[in-house]
């Protein structure tokens, strides 16, 4: 039996009709950069997220670029981010010119620890960008409690946890951004590339849609520098049509999920996601962390069985080549490196590919 890590055919296959009308109407519009589409999209994800703003951008990445401009961050600034996590949210630090302070994560989350965070603030620490990593919050209460006693921004990188929420409020309107990816594989995804900033400050709204169209108000009048971030109005089109389906979608993720923890539960050397009863978990990944050093020759044959998985992340940020010399020592996120593995657990799953994949990871590590 085939079990792929994620099959986006059924969930689009479903919805093809709507696709094509949307498709349609944009291009029978000849509204393709900005417009009404882009305009609505922004109105459905501000009052699902509960933020009084929301910005649509071109990627999860240039996301999170963008508040790093807007608050003027760059050379002899730093910025606490986790270590264990992708690339984009270091990456876009170093590229305003500011220091990605690695932080380390907590073993059962796979959250930024705060504790560690807060031993790592010195004069030059402007901000820290806690990630949501997987579909479940960060510490938000710690997060906001170490930003005020500091003067340090917040950037919360929601990009896999549309939906998600922290004591009742969603993810992404706590902190003074919100960053979220539309990448295809996240809980809404799009038909390529699109992602969206969230914040509750008018002023930072403004300067946020002045800089994601080169920091113009009007054509040729450039006020500051900023760059082409707008969201496509197709994938703006397009999104509308997924997003009333998405609670389902996250449902249908979380039942998956407490399929996997009822079953697999009995296995020692499998280490099985926790989901803080104050949080509410959207399930982007369903990851275990693989004991005794077993990890690699379980996915090894998962995949001799037609079972996909993926490591998220095989190298922590701090050990990057980019970033090196590394300082930081961050014993919890080379332990997960070292550990994780993601199992399907896209909505489409059926309950045999899900006995499919809990047989055979029982066959290896039984």
């Amino acid at each position: 039996m085939k079990v792929p890590l994620l099959d986006l055919k059924p969930q689009n296959s479903a919805l093809a009709a709507q696709l094509k009308e949307a498709f349609q109407r944009v291009l029978e519009s000849g509204t393709f950069i900005l417009g009404p589409e882009v305009e609505q999209f922004e109105q459905e994800t501000a009052k699902l997220i509960g933020a009084k703003h929301a910005i649509g951008v071109s990627s999860g990445t240039d996301a999170i670029l963008l508040p790093l401009m807007i608050l003027g961050i760059g050379p002899g600034d730093e910025v606490l981010v986790p270590s264990f996590t992708f690339f984009a949210t270091a990456g876009c630090v170093s590229r305003v010119g500011a220091r990605p302070v690695f932080v380390d994560s907590c073993p059962d989350s796979f959250n930024i620890d705060v504790k560690d965070a807060a031993r790592r603030i010195t004069a030059r620490t402007k901000a820290i960008i806690p990630v949501h990593l997987y579909g479940q919050t960060a510490d938000m209460d710690a997060v906001m409690e170490l930003a005020r006693a500091n003067n340090l921004r917040v950037i919360e990188d929601a990009a896999q946890a549309l939906g998600a929420t922290y004591r009742g409020r969603q993810a992404g309107s706590i902190g003074d951004f919100g960053t979220f990816s539309f990448f295809p594989t996240k809980n809404l995804g799009a038909l390529g590339d699109a992602g969206l900033l969230t914040t509750n400050d008018d002023a930072l709204a403004e300067t946020a849609r002045l800089l994601r169209n080169h920091g113009a108000k009007q054509r040729y009048y450039h006020q500051r520098v900023g760059g082409n971030f707008r969201i496509d109005a197709l994938q703006a089109a397009l999104l509308l049509v997924k997003l009333p389906h998405l609670a389902e979608y996250s449902r249908r993720r979380a039942e998956n999920a407490a399929y996997y923890s009822e079953r697999l539960a009995w296995v020692s050397r499998l280490i099985l996601p926790c989901a803080y009863e104050h949080n509410g978990h959207i399930w982007n990944q369903y990851t275990v962390r693989v004991a005794d050093g077993a990890r690699d020759g379980l996915k090894a044959h998962l995949a001799s069985r037609g079972i996909g998985s993926e490591i998220y992340y095989p190298v922590p940020l701090h050990r990057q080549e980019c970033f090196a010399p590394a300082t930081e020592v961050l014993p919890v996120s080379e332990q997960l490196a070292a550990e994780c593995l993601s199992l399907p657990i896209y909505p489409d799953l059926t309950r045999e590919q899900l006995d499919w994949v809990v047989q055979a990871i029982g066959e290896f590590l039984g």
